[in-house]
């Protein structure tokens, strides 16, 4: 792995969840899903129930995660593409997931879980004076 590659996965080790983005019907959408790094692979768990992972199994998909809600100074995002497949995660690996939502969207959760072997991996920095106040327009 090179440099940037190993730093991105660093980083998206520090937090659990991401967004994953894919086409389906040839619309564009995205889903959230929670993630844990095992060997430089992500491993990703979704809910079953809106068929998201149908249209990602097989497919390159985006996933991205950043630490924007963290109130840290130094902000970061990570985007990685790769081929998403479907998998049946090891006792380790569901470990690692801890315990998921009882509920998505009021429907009960039913857990699925797909790898990605990052491939193309893009890490995006903001740090300085980040004003934390934000303004609306009505």
């Amino acid at each position: 792995m090179s440099p940037e590659e190993l730093h991105a996965i660093e980083l998206l080790r520090r937090v659990p969840y991401g967004r994953a983005a894919t086409s389906m019907r040839a619309l564009p959408f995205l889903a959230v899903a929670r993630h844990i790094v095992v060997n430089g692979k992500v491993v990703l768990r979704m809910h079953s129930g809106f068929g998201y992972h149908q249209a990602c199994n097989g497919s390159v998909v985006a996933y991205g995660a950043d630490n924007f809600n963290s109130g840290e100074s130094h902000l970061w995002s990570v985007q990685f593409t790769g081929t998403a497949n479907l998998v049946e995660p090891t006792t380790a690996e569901l470990e690692l997931f801890g315990p998921g939502p009882h509920f998505v969207d009021g429907a009960v959760f039913d857990p699925v879980y797909m790898r990605i072997e990052p491939h193309l991996v893009t890490v995006h920095t903001l740090a300085g004076n980040l004003d934390r106040q934000y303004q609306h327009a009505l």
